[in-house]
């Protein structure tokens, strides 16, 4: 017997309690038979003014990550997506590798990451090495995320932290200032763009994006179920959400 809705895989899903777009996009790029189910890290939506706050802000993920995820595995998941990426960035490379097998420790199953699946879905255009990148970071969580892709082969050739106040109100961001951080980090020497933090909904616009470029734009939550999807080998093609989803 199977599950009568997540049929083909049930992914468990773990996010900020703070996080009020990682859901509905991942719902939205849902195939039949395939079904999210969300676990919520339990943090605080303090302020967010420095660097000192941003690190404060990942000691509480990192205090209740584990118990999010063994609550998580009471539904029996197929596959484990972290909805969340600022921690799966953090010590770059090596980092991201330690950390994905202390998930997998814990969780019995398999589990896809946000700085994975960037890296997958860069790769899937060929031999890009210069990139834009969007984050809601403070400072330091900039540099880590620089420091990843600079380990995995890619030059960061320009940058914007938003800066985002608290880590409830990076959702608060619009497209209006999320297309005018894209344009900022565009130009003619950038092969693609990469936007992070799954709080920021740009899931839509970044579709829309590459259209006006001509390059891809590649926004996380995007990218994490993509290659979720194509880790189980699940092959759907789904439209509205830009050339990743719908060609690769």
């Amino acid at each position: 017997m199977v599950d009568s809705l997540g049929y083909r895989r049930k992914f468990g899903v773990i996010a900020p309690s703070t996080n009020t777009s990682v859901q509905p996009e991942f719902d939205s790029m849902r195939p039949v038979g395939v079904t999210n189910h969300f676990s919520r890290i339990t943090i605080p939506d303090d302020p967010v003014r420095n660097d000192e706050d941003f690190l404060a802000l990942i000691d509480n993920i990192r205090g209740t990550i584990m118990d999010s995820i063994d609550s998580l595995m009471t539904c029996s998941p197929d596959h484990l997506v972290m909805g969340m990426s600022a921690e799966t960035f953090w010590d770059g490379l090596d980092g991201s590798v330690e950390l994905q097998k202390r998930v997998e420790a814990r969780a019995g199953v398999k589990v896809t990451m946000g700085s994975d699946a960037c890296q997958a879905a860069l790769s899937k255009y060929g031999s890009i090495k210069r990139i834009g990148v969007v984050t809601p970071y403070m400072p330091v969580g900039d540099q880590q995320v620089i420091k990843f892709f600079t380990d995995c082969g890619y030059e960061v050739v320009h940058l914007k932290g938003l800066k985002c106040p608290s880590p409830m109100q990076i959702a608060h961001v619009s497209e209006q200032e999320l297309r005018d951080s894209i344009n900022e980090v565009n130009d003619d020497s950038v092969e693609a763009i990469v936007q992070v933090g799954t709080n920021l909904a740009m899931a839509r616009l970044a579709g829309i994006a590459e259209f006006w470029l001509d390059k891809p734009v590649i926004a996380i939550n995007t990218a994490t179920y993509w290659y979720a999807l194509r880790e189980n080998g699940i092959e759907d093609k789904v439209q509205g959400w830009g050339s990743l989803l719908s060609h690769h």
